[in-house]
């Protein structure tokens, strides 16, 4: 199964699908493990605590996306 990346309107981006051979990396490029998770929510807003993953922050952080996501196909 690929893997399918959807951008919630002023909220995360959620990542799913076969994430067994997705390699996610910190700011220093240390790796983070993900084995065994079949579903990320990303942070974009860059209010989260717990970057690189989001934790709710841009509900109250008011984050308004710049642009929506194109729509598939």
């Amino acid at each position: 199964m690929p893997i399918k990346m959807l951008f919630t309107p002023n909220g995360s981006i959620v990542v799913g699908g076969d994430l067994s051979e997705l390699k996610l990396t910190d700011s220093t490029g240390k790796p983070i493990d993900i084995s065994g998770e079949t579903k990320l929510f990303l942070c974009r807003c860059g209010a989260s605590k717990t970057k690189p993953f989001c934790d709710g922050s841009h509900e109250t952080a008011g984050f308004q996306a710049a642009e929506a996501a194109a729509a598939p196909g």
